[in-house]
């Protein structure tokens, strides 16, 4: 135990449950709901955003959230109007937003930036600014899934039946997506981009073979994350 006693591997601990809990509990909504592409779609869209705040000189993590929340409202948008299909959204969105990313970096001049750290992480090098992105994600995400609970439940299992009832299912999943793209951008700068979707994914839909009922796999989602 004794390399808990030094500060940044207090912080890469603290940090790693957080996102772990993070990710997993949204990964359970984003697994029902057939949305995993999405969640590799938003991840990488985040992407553009870190290159436009960079380009911009201001907070990439800022420009992230703002530039990745679009994103994912422009692809629930495509798709649920039906011009194109989710996966042809997705793929469309992925590709361009990656594209503007690699082009704001050209525009910059003198670029030294280190976007594997974006791409890849580095959870040893959490900073208190970095923890406290962390904390105040999960401070937003986890309480509107705690008051959402059933509704959410109820879309994911069956969105029709919830749309006749009165449900507002649009505007949950729309939600959806938001909380999904805050997700993804608290996580990028400790595990990464591709790590970020992976860990929302993969945790749940393990969970979703073995689990019996759904705060079972949301438990287990939890754990394996």
């Amino acid at each position: 135990m004794e390399i808990f006693e030094y500060s940044f591997m207090q912080r890469a601990f603290a940090a790693s449950l957080i996102i772990g809990v993070l990710c997993s509990v949204i990964g359970v909504y984003v697994v029902l709901r057939g949305m995993s592409f999405i969640g590799a779609g938003i991840a990488h869209a985040s992407f553009g955003g870190v290159a436009l705040g960079y380009l911009l000189n201001i907070n990439p993590l800022f420009s992230a959230i703002v530039f990745s929340v679009a994103t994912a409202l422009c692809i629930g948008r495509a798709s649920r109007n039906g011009s194109v299909k989710t996966d042809t959204a997705v793929g469309i969105f992925f590709s361009a937003t990656m594209a503007f990313g690699i082009l704001c970096i050209g525009l910059l001049k003198g670029y030294n930036i280190d976007l594997m750290g974006y791409l890849f992480g580095s959870i040893l090098a959490v900073a208190n600014e970095d923890l406290i992105l962390v904390i105040c994600a999960a401070a937003v995400v986890l309480p509107c899934i705690f008051c959402f609970f059933k509704e959410l439940k109820f879309m994911c299992f069956d969105p029709e039946v919830a749309m006749i009832t009165g449900l507002p299912v649009k505007r949950l999943y729309y939600c959806l997506l938001a909380l999904i793209a805050v997700t993804v951008v608290a996580s990028m700068k400790l595990v990464g981009i591709v790590l970020a979707s992976a860990l929302i994914i993969t945790p749940a839909a393990t969970a979703y073979q073995f689990a019996e009922d759904f705060k079972k796999m949301m438990i287990m989602s939890v754990v394996l994350a």
